[in-house]
């Protein structure tokens, strides 16, 4: 058959390809690990032999940083290979050692610690499942994530809205979360501020996984249904801890007519510009997320004129440990109070004097019509 003959609808044969697959091929069922873990144990043993016959040149410090390596890459039983050689050479240097026994100990404790923290490490990477700085990367990715959709979107003229989370701690990950979606037409906004159960780091994943499900449903279900799905979805799985509290709100940007939804969370505040002051829109709470099945959640209607704003904020905002609630919904108000009248970060200004400081996670959302 000729070559160099291309046939219709047979791909061209390239061979730079055919020889990278050969070798990908080729080298396909080696075991990186294994490989991995014999080549630092092949080095660990060269180290072993340097600081024995030339210890001027080759330091014993230099098996800390082989150490650490094989805890961030290795799975524990191939990281417990590679120090039981560390520790042979170890052992083996000691009496070797032209120093005193004080120092010698004082090695030997050092390297037991750094051991035991590496193992510590390796667990850590199997639990996740990842290698390196693998689990890192994709924490990072997630809470990203999480940032972007919670990120307010610009909003027509007129219109200026914020959100602002201080997780507990300076962690970055947080128990609070904001979602947002804006109708194609930008003539309607949805935002829905979440506090799950716990807080910091402990209530992150849980956080991960319901910003994800209920930013899916944010904008793709009725309005009045939103917090139904949301409650339907978290009782579904089953969590020990799986309870959340959430508000809801859906505001037309053409007319200022809005209906807000409660779910256990603490009630929002509106200002209205007619009477100068903020005010605490009661009587508006339903059960919180997760707890009980097929139930309905109350919804109260209004409407935001020039000058109005709407707040809801997390119950962080305005808790402290021994202090009475009314006194932090007091303080809260006079902050806001305060930001409007100089224009500032409704939101931000919130959360940034919450009396619980960094004892909880802090969240707001606060939108003002201009």
């Amino acid at each position: 058959m000729a070559t160099g003959v291309e046939l219709p609808g047979v791909p061209r044969h390239d061979p730079e390809v055919t020889r990278h697959r050969m070798v990908a091929g080729r080298f396909s069922g080696v075991d990186q690990g294994r490989a991995l873990t014999w080549g630092l144990v092949t080095v660990v043993t060269l180290l072993g032999i340097g600081v024995v016959f030339d210890p001027e040149l080759v330091a014993i410090s230099f098996v800390f940083p082989l150490i650490v390596v094989s805890g961030l890459v290795l799975e524990p039983q191939r990281h417990g290979i590679v120090l039981a050689a560390a520790g042979a050479v170890v052992l083996l240097w000691g009496p070797l050692a032209q120093l005193s026994v004080a120092r010698v100990v004082g090695v030997y404790v050092a390297v037991a610690l750094v051991m035991a923290q590496t193992v510590v490490i390796s667990r850590s990477r199997a639990l996740v499942g990842t290698r390196g700085l693998g689990a890192d990367r994709m924490f990072a990715d997630l809470r990203d994530r999480i940032d972007q959709v919670g990120r307010v979107p610009a909003l027509p003229a007129g219109w200026h809205a914020s959100s602002s989370i201080l997780s507990a701690h300076g962690d970055r990950f947080s128990g609070d979360f904001v979602i947002a979606n804006l109708s194609p037409a930008h003539d309607r906004l949805q935002v829905a501020l979440v506090d799950v159960s716990g807080k910091g780091t402990g209530a992150g994943v849980r956080s991960l996984l319901l910003s994800g499900a209920l930013g899916g449903l944010l904008g793709s279900v009725s309005a009045d249904g939103f917090l139904r799905a949301a409650n339907d979805y978290l009782v579904r799985q089953g969590w020990d801890e799986g309870f959340a509290t959430a508000v809801h709100l859906d505001l037309d940007l053409r007319t200022g007519a809005f209906s807000i939804g409660n779910a256990g969370h603490p009630a929002p505040a509106l200002f209205t510009a007619g009477r100068g002051r903020w005010t605490v829109l009661e009587g508006l709470h339903g059960p919180l997320l997760g707890v009980v099945p097929d139930v309905d959640f109350p919804r109260a209607t209004g409407r935001l004129d020039r000058g109005d704003a709407l707040l809801v904020y997390s119950d962080g905002v305005i808790e402290a440990r021994g202090r009475d609630l009314t006194d932090g919904v007091d303080r809260m108000l006079g902050v806001a109070a305060a930001s409007v009248v100089r224009g500032g970060d409704i939101a931000c200004d919130v959360c940034a004097t919450a009396r619980s400081g960094q004892d909880d996670d802090r969240s707001a959302f606060s939108v003002h019509r201009g």
